[in-house]
C-alpha cells in the first residue's frame, strides 16, 4: 500500500488520470447493448471560443450527471463537439489576414474560406483542450463540428426537405440588419438596450396651404424614406384631413395622410410617420396600404442616395444634419428627452437596422404547433417549470425565421440559378435549366445562419439523414443543459427540427442553468474585467476546486454570484478529503491488501453508518431533481462535519483506548471509500487519486459502482443517541469556551441526567471525555449545581462545567466585567441610536437594519457575560 503525499497538489495528478481515463475508452458508451442509454449532447461551444465561467457551469453540471449515470451502469454518451460560428469566426479570420495585410476583397470567397479551414485547423480545438482540464469525460471519439461533412449533408437535407414542403422559401421583406457583421439576423440575434434618446416633434406642410401636421419621431433620418403619415380614422383631429397631401420636409416629395387602426392617439401627436423600409410596424402599413417601401439607410450604415443632400453620412451625421436643417426651416416644434430601447447586434454590439432586403426565410408556424404539442403533451419537461411558460409564449407569437447570412463562411445555401434567374436545387445544376434550357449555373452567394446547422444537434451527429447504428441507439438524448439565453435560438428550434424529421422530441428533459454573475451581480465581461480566466484558477487551485465551488453556488436555474475567492471553498474541500483519506489509511495495518470489513454494533459505528446512508440516499434525490446545490452541499456535510469533524476525532479516541478498533478503522474505511464513489462525479480528480491508494485490487474509480443505499444500515435510535452525546459535548465545549477555559486543560463535569440518557452517556462515557476534554465526569439523576460552575441545559440534561482549579477565577471575574461594562455602553448607544427618529427617517434601509441586528447581538452577549458571571459567584 503506498503512501500518500502529505500535501494536496492537484497538479501531480489531473493531468495523469485524464489521459489514462481517455486511453483506456472510459468516456465511450459501455455495458449492455440492450440497456436504456444515458446521452447528452453538449451545446456546441463557438470554435472560436475559450473557456468561460459560463462554460465551466455548464460543463461541469453535464459531466455530473454523465459520470453518475456511467458508475450507475447505464450505457453513457456524451457528445461533444463545436460550432463553426458563422459571423464570430468570419471576423477572427478576417482581423488574422488584415495583420498580414491581406483584403478578403481581393482574394475572394474560395481564398479566404482556405484561410479560414487553416485558422480552424490550428486554432479551432482550443476550448476542447480547455474542456479536457475541466475533467469532461465526453466520447472524443464522436466529436463533431458543424461543418463536418456528415453534418453538412445533414443541413443540405433538411433544407431541401423543408423546401420541397413549402415551408423555406425567397422573399423581399424588412429584416433585421447588423452593418457591422454585414448581414442579415433573426429577431432573436437583436438585443435591446434602453438608452436616454431623444423625441422630436416635426412639422409637415400641408400641399397648397399654411396648415401642417406634427409628427413625433425618436429617429430624424428616417424621415427621407417616409412614403405617408398615417393617423387612426376614429381621431377627430385629423379626420377631415384624410386623404389630403402633405410634402416630406427637406426633399419636398408628396406624401399622403392615410387613416389606419394601428396608430396610438395617445402616443406623441396621434400622427405616425410612415416609413415602411424602415419600421416592422410601418412595413405592416404599407402593405396594407401600397405605400412604396424606400430604404434610405444602406447595408453600410451609411445614407443611400434616396437622402439627397445626407448622402454618404453616417446615420448619426444625418441625423444631426436633419435637425439643423429642420430648426433653420421653421419646422422642428420641439424635442423632449425619451427614454427608449434600442436594438443591438448581440455579436457586435452595432445599432441594428430595419432594412429591405431579399432573404431566405423559414416558415414557422406549423414546426411550431409540433414542438407546441411536446410540450404540452408532457414529451417535453423544464427545469425550472416557469421556462415552459416562456417557451410556449414565444411558439404562440412566432416570427418567420430569416435564414440566410451574407457571409462566406457557412453552409452555402444549396440554391442555383440560371443566367435567366431560374432557380433550382443542388444537384440540378448538372443538367440544362428545364424552363429555358440553360448551362450556365450560379449557386446562391448566401449561407444559411449558424442556427440552421445547430438546430440539427441532436440527430445529425449521431449520423442522419443516415439511419445509423448510433442514431437508432442514442437518439433522443436524456437531457440538454444549457442557458435560457438561447431556449429561442436553438432549444425550441431543436424541438422543431427533430419533431419534423423523426416525428420525436429530442430529448425528455431541458435542464436551464442560472447565468453566472459577479459578486456585484453584474454580468461577466472582458471589458468590466470581472471575468476571471478558468484555466488560471485550474492552474492555481485545481479543476476540483473550481467545479464544487460552482456546484455549491448554483441555485437550481437562478444566477449565480461568483467571485474567485469562493474557488477556496472548493479548494479547502478537497484538501479536507485528501487529509481524512491520508489520516485513515495511516492507520490501516500496512499489510492489508483488501479493505477491512468488519461488523460493529457500538454506537458510532452505527450512527456513521446510518448518516452515510442517508448521504447516499439524499444524494440521489438531489441528482435526480437537478439540484446540484443540494446535493453537493448534501456532500460537504457529511464528508465535513459528520465525517471528519465527529466520526474522525472519535477514530482517534476509540484506537487510542483500544475501543473496538478493528471495527472502528473498518468503518472509517467505509465512510472514506463509498464517499469517495459519491464525490466522484462532482471532483473526478482527487477521488480518483485517492482511489487508487485504498488496498486491493479494484477498477478505476469512474467505472466503480455508484453505492446503492442500504435501508437496513439507517439505525434510527443510533441517529437520536448520537444526537444527544454530540449536543452534550457541543455544551460542554461552548461553556468552556464562554469561560476562558484553555483548550489543554481538562475539567471536571457533573451532568444531571434522567434514566432516558444515562445508559447512553455510560456507555459512550471515554468518546464523551475524549470529545470534550474531561477528567472526572459525574452522571448523576440528582446533582446539584456544583459552586464556581458554569452550566447549560441540552435535552433534558444539565451539564455542569468546574472551573475551580480550572482557571483563576478572580481574573476571570474582572475581565468578564470589564467586557460587561463595555458591552453595556455599547447598548446604550445602540438603543438611543434606534430611539432617534432623524435617524430611522434618514438613514438607508439596510443601515437601520444593521443597527437593529447590533442592538440583537449586544443584548445577546450581555445575557452570556451575565451568566459567565453567575457561574463564578460562590
Amino acid at each position: 500500500m503506498k503512501d500518500i503525499p502529505k500535501v494536496y497538489d492537484p497538479q501531480a495528478f489531473e493531468e495523469k488520470w485524464y489521459k489514462l481515463w481517455e486511453e483506456q475508452g472510459a468516456f465511450r458508451p459501455a455495458g449492455n447493448d440492450n440497456a436504456k442509454p444515458y446521452v447528452i449532447m453538449m451545446p456546441p461551444p463557438n470554435v472560436t471560443g475559450a473557456l468561460t465561467v459560463g462554460h465551466v457551469l455548464n460543463n461541469t453540471i453535464q459531466d455530473v450527471l454523465i459520470r453518475w449515470k456511467r458508475m450507475e451502469g447505464a450505457p453513457t454518451l456524451w457528445l461533444p463537439g463545436t460550432d463553426h460560428a458563422g459571423i464570430a469566426t468570419q471576423s477572427v479570420v478576417k482581423r488574422h489576414l488584415d495583420k498580414q495585410g491581406i483584403d478578403i476583397k481581393k482574394i475572394g470567397r474560395e481564398e479566404f474560406l482556405k484561410e479560414a479551414w487553416k485558422w480552424k485547423e490550428a486554432h479551432g480545438g482550443r476550448i476542447t483542450q480547455q474542456l479536457r482540464r475541466l475533467g469532461a469525460s465526453c466520447d472524443w471519439s464522436r466529436e463533431r463540428f458543424t461543418l463536418d461533412d456528415g453534418l453538412s449533408k445533414a443541413v443540405e437535407e433538411i433544407f431541401r426537405r423543408l423546401y420541397n414542403k413549402k415551408l423555406v422559401y425567397r422573399g423581399q421583406y424588412l429584416i433585421n440588419w447588423c452593418s457591422g457583421c454585414r448581414t442579415a439576423v433573426s429577431d432573436e440575434e437583436v438585443e435591446y438596450q434602453e438608452e436616454a434618446g431623444k423625441l422630436y416633434y416635426v412639422r409637415y406642410p400641408f400641399k397648397g396651404t399654411n396648415r401642417s401636421v406634427t409628427v413625433a419621431t425618436t429617429r430624424p433620418e428616417t424621415i427621407l424614406g417616409d412614403t405617408a403619415i398615417a393617423v387612426h380614422p376614429q381621431d377627430d383631429r385629423y379626420k377631415d384631413l384624410i386623404g389630403a397631401t402633405l410634402l416630406l420636409p427637406i426633399l419636398g416629395r408628396e406624401i399622403p395622410l392615410i387613416a389606419d387602426t394601428i396608430v396610438d392617439r395617445e402616443f406623441g401627436t396621434g400622427a405616425l410617420k410612415v416609413t415602411p423600409g424602415c419600421d416592422p410596424v410601418d412595413y405592416q402599413i404599407g402593405e396594407r396600404h401600397n405605400l412604396e417601401k424606400l430604404s434610405p439607410i444602406g447595408t453600410d450604415g451609411l445614407m443611400t442616395e434616396l437622402a439627397g443632400p445626407f448622402a454618404g453620412q453616417s446615420r448619426e451625421e444625418c441625423r444631426r444634419g436633419i435637425v439643423k436643417r429642420l430648426k433653420n426651416d421653421g419646422l422642428l416644434e420641439k424635442v423632449e428627452p425619451l427614454p427608449h430601447s434600442v436594438g443591438n447586434c448581440y455579436r457586435c454590439g452595432t445599432v441594428i437596422e430595419p432594412l429591405l432586403s431579399e432573404q431566405w426565410f423559414v416558415k414557422m408556424k406549423p414546426l411550431a404547433e409540433m414542438a407546441l404539442d411536446a410540450y404540452t403533451s408532457g414529451s417535453l419537461r423544464f427545469v425550472p417549470e416557469r421556462w415552459g411558460k416562456v417557451y410556449m409564449h414565444w411558439l404562440e407569437n412566432i416570427r418567420d425565421w430569416c435564414i440566410s447570412r451574407q457571409l462566406w463562411w457557412g453552409h452555402r445555401i444549396p440554391i442555383w440559378y440560371c443566367e435567366n434567374g431560374h432557380s433550382i436545387l443542388s444537384g440540378g445544376e448538372n443538367q440544362p435549366c428545364a424552363d429555358c434550357g440553360s448551362h450556365k449555373w450560379r449557386q446562391d452567394e448566401d449561407v444559411l445562419d449558424t442556427w440552421f446547422s445547430s438546430w440539427l444537434w441532436p440527430f445529425s451527429t449521431l449520423g442522419w439523414p443516415e439511419r445509423t447504428e448510433d442514431l437508432e441507439r442514442f437518439f433522443p438524448s436524456s437531457v440538454l443543459v444549457t442557458g435560457p439565453d438561447i431556449i429561442f435560438f436553438w432549444v425550441a428550434r431543436m424541438v422543431m427540427a427533430s419533431a419534423e424529421v423523426e416525428g420525436r422530441c429530442p430529448f425528455k428533459d431541458v435542464y436551464l442553468t442560472g447565468l453566472v454573475r459577479d459578486e456585484e451581480g453584474r454580468k461577466m465581461s472582458k471589458s468590466l474585467g470581472n471575468s476571471p480566466d478558468p484555466i488560471d484558477l485550474i492552474d492555481r487551485l485545481g479543476a476540483d476546486a473550481l467545479r464544487f465551488t460552482m456546484l455549491m453556488l448554483t441555485p437550481q436555474g437562478n444566477d449565480i454570484l461568483f467571485g474567485e475567492k469562493k474557488v477556496e471553498v472548493g479548494r479547502n474541500f478537497a484538501n479536507k478529503v485528501w487529509n481524512a483519506t491520508r489520516l485513515v489509511l495511516q492507520n490501516l495495518d500496512p499489510a492489508c491488501t483488501e479493505l477491512p470489513e468488519t461488523p460493529s454494533r457500538h454506537l458510532t459505528d452505527r450512527w456513521l453508518r446510518s448518516s452515510l446512508s442517508r448521504c447516499i440516499a439524499e444524494s440521489r434525490e438531489a441528482l435526480e431533481a437537478y439540484r446540484f446545490n443540494d446535493l453537493s452541499r448534501t456532500i460537504y456535510e457529511f464528508v465535513w462535519h459528520e465525517y471528519c469533524d465527529w466520526y474522525l476525532e472519535i477514530l482517534k479516541i476509540r484506537l487510542r483506548d483500544k475501543i473496538e478498533p478493528e471495527a472502528a478503522i473498518a468503518t472509517a474505511i467505509q465512510g472514506i471509500s463509498t464517499s469517495l464513489q459519491v464525490l466522484h462525479p462532482l471532483m473526478p480528480f482527487v477521488t480518483e487519486e485517492l482511489w487508487s491508494y485504498l488496498p486491493g485490487d479494484r477498477d478505476l474509480l469512474i467505472v466503480s459502482p455508484w453505492p446503492e443505499v442500504n435501508r437496513s444500515d439507517i439505525d434510527e435510535a443510533a441517529i437520536q443517541e448520537m444526537a444527544g452525546l454530540r449536543d452534550v459535548v457541543v455544551a460542554i465545549r461552548t461553556l468552556r469556551s464562554e469561560m476562558n477555559v484553555p483548550p489543554a486543560r481538562v475539567a471536571n463535569v457533573t451532568i444531571r441526567v434522567d434514566s432516558d440518557w444515562m445508559k447512553t452517556l455510560r456507555e459512550q462515557e471515554p468518546i464523551l471525555k475524549g470529545l470534550a476534554r474531561i477528567d472526572e465526569l459525574h452522571l448523576d439523576a440528582n446533582a446539584i449545581k456544583p459552586s464556581h460552575s458554569a452550566s447549560a441545559v441540552v435535552r433534558g440534561m444539565e451539564v455542569f462545567v468546574h472551573l475551580e482549579g480550572v482557571i483563576d477565577l478572580e481574573i476571570e471575574r474582572k475581565r468578564l466585567q470589564k467586557e460587561l461594562d463595555r458591552v453595556a455602553k455599547a447598548l446604550e448607544s445602540s438603543v438611543k441610536k434606534l430611539a432617534n427618529q432623524d435617524f430611522l427617517g434618514k438613514a438607508r434601509p439596510d443601515v437601520v437594519e444593521a443597527a437593529r441586528e447590533r442592538l440583537e447581538s449586544l443584548r445577546e452577549t450581555r445575557s452570556k457575560l451575565d451568566r459567565a458571571l453567575s457561574a463564578l459567584e460562590d
